[in-house]
């Protein structure tokens, strides 16, 4: 396991393309890309990222993009629809080709309304198969989905991911913030996602569900990262913040060297 971070945890205090350097800066070695706007998507852009990951010796684990604006009407029926928001997942998955990201941490769909909602499995499996089948074209095999949880998203709890699984070859990254806010325990998700998890965001909470850095919650990462070494998990861990999470700098350092001791306990 290696500890890293996203670049959205500098959304709004840093840009993107700084964020690099701040990350190397930390002594980390790896990180995940988020994209946040169509400015961002554009090969200019992510050229400036990928030449300058490079220079810092940096890499790219995976990428992300703000999934509202496209990804939920990936499963759109309609054709023009479905067409305009390829369109967008096309670019993001030439970023990852780019920046040789190894996956593409996916939200899908949104529940937006407040009802029970019946999934069709195998048109959601094929969608994936399709969108996945995409991807590792554009990157020569080199990318793949990467399903998060989310608790406003069909992936709301573990059984939608044992259920699509059936229906798809497709791997996930928990977040484990997302996880309490779906108030389903994180160890449930991982007995879902066992083999197939590839990536890991995490932060901390209280008990009434305020987001803070990790060693400033309740989350036991000691525990987790003895689960992690059980399952014989071997990705990233991303840190991935709220710009309120934090006043400066030296306190996300700070909270990185907690991790770190909690790895060394962990392991003994």
């Amino acid at each position: 396991m290696q500890l890293g971070i996203s670049t959205a945890s500098f959304f709004s205090k840093y840009t993107t393309e700084d964020s690099l350097q701040i990350i190397k800066d930390f002594g980390l070695e790896t990180c995940e890309l988020f994209l946040t706007t169509k400015y961002e998507y554009n090969p200019n852009f992510v050229d400036i990222i990928a030449e300058k990951a490079s220079l810092l010796n940096l890499d790219i684990y995976s990428i992300h993009a703000l999934s509202m604006q496209f990804e939920p009407e990936l499963f759109n029926k309609v054709a023009r629809t479905f067409d305009d928001a390829l369109e967008c997942f096309k670019l993001i998955a030439n970023a990852a080709k780019m920046t040789q990201a190894k996956y593409y941490t996916f939200h899908g769909p949104a529940k937006l309304k407040r009802k029970p909602y019946t999934l069709d499995y195998e048109y959601l499996g094929q969608r994936v198969s399709l969108l996945n089948s995409i991807i590792k074209e554009i990157t020569s095999n080199k990318c793949k989905l990467a399903y998060e949880n989310v608790h406003w998203t069909y992936f709301d709890n573990p059984n939608f991911f044992t259920l699509l699984k059936k229906n798809c070859d497709i791997d996930c990254c928990l977040d484990i913030k997302q996880a309490f806010q779906s108030k389903i325990s994180v160890y449930e998700y991982i007995e879902s996602m066992k083999e197939d998890l590839k990536n890991i965001h995490i932060c901390d909470y209280t008990n009434e569900g305020d987001l803070k850095l990790p060693g400033k919650g309740i989350f036991d990462f000691i525990s987790f990262f003895k689960k992690l070494n059980e399952i014989k998990y071997n990705g990233p861990i991303m840190l991935e913040l709220y710009p309120y999470n934090y006043s400066n700098l030296n306190e996300i350092a700070e909270s990185l060297e907690y991790l770190k001791q909690c790895f060394k306990i962990a392991n003994k």
